[in-house]
């Protein structure tokens, strides 16, 4: 019995260390997979932000089917029947991109989303002529903007990319007035709208 007794602390020791490395490797690959599936899931969720740009594109079609042309703007009157079609066909791609939305954001990015949707629909409602007559075109257009930036703040902050934002409402509300801002005694002027 002593000889047994004498090896005790070396079996309990043993027997420690195999469940700390047991452990210790259970809790690494535990972080490994959550890791992992994070990556995949923000790599979906960039991909899905990017597809809820369909509600750009419904901004885009609505605004030349009411053959707007803002300040500085590079839109152009488009035939009714043929903007009603580019309407139809955005409002379907915007369809399937909601539902990834919902699927894969947070509620901030969703209720954002929502409310830029909702936004790009009253200018679609004036694009279509069924627009409550009080409803105004510019006000329609500056709030939409904001939305979107909203929209991109919010998967922004989602997907974990802290810096870089460029706003755009701001600029855009000034083109559509026909001001430019200025930045440190320049005209800015970003790219894309």
């Amino acid at each position: 019995m002593g000889a047994i007794t004498d090896q005790l602390p070396t079996i309990v020791g043993v027997i420690v260390g195999a469940a700390g490395t047991i452990a210790a490797t259970g809790v690494a690959d535990l972080t490994w997979w959550r890791r992992q599936l994070n990556t995949r899931w923000d790599d979906k969720r960039l991909q899905t932000y990017v597809d809820a740009n369909a509600v750009k594109e419904l901004h885009a079609y609505a605004l030349r089917l009411s053959a707007i042309d803002l300040a500085n703007s590079r839109l152009h009157r488009i035939d009714r029947q043929e903007g009603l079609a580019k309407l139809a066909e955005s409002d379907l791609r915007r369809t399937k991109a909601w539902e990834s939305v919902l699927l894969l954001g947070n509620a901030e990015t969703v209720n954002a989303a929502r409310e830029w949707r909702d936004a790009v629909y009253q200018i679609e409602l004036l694009g279509r002529g069924l627009a409550d007559k009080s409803l105004d075109l510019e006000t329609a257009v500056i709030d939409a903007n904001s939305r979107r930036d909203d929209f991109y703040r919010a998967a922004r902050a989602i997907l974990g990319i802290k810096d870089g934002m460029v706003t755009q409402a701001d600029w855009l509300a000034n083109s559509l007035s026909g001001q430019v801002r200025m930045v440190d005694g320049a005209p800015a002027s970003p790219e894309g709208d």
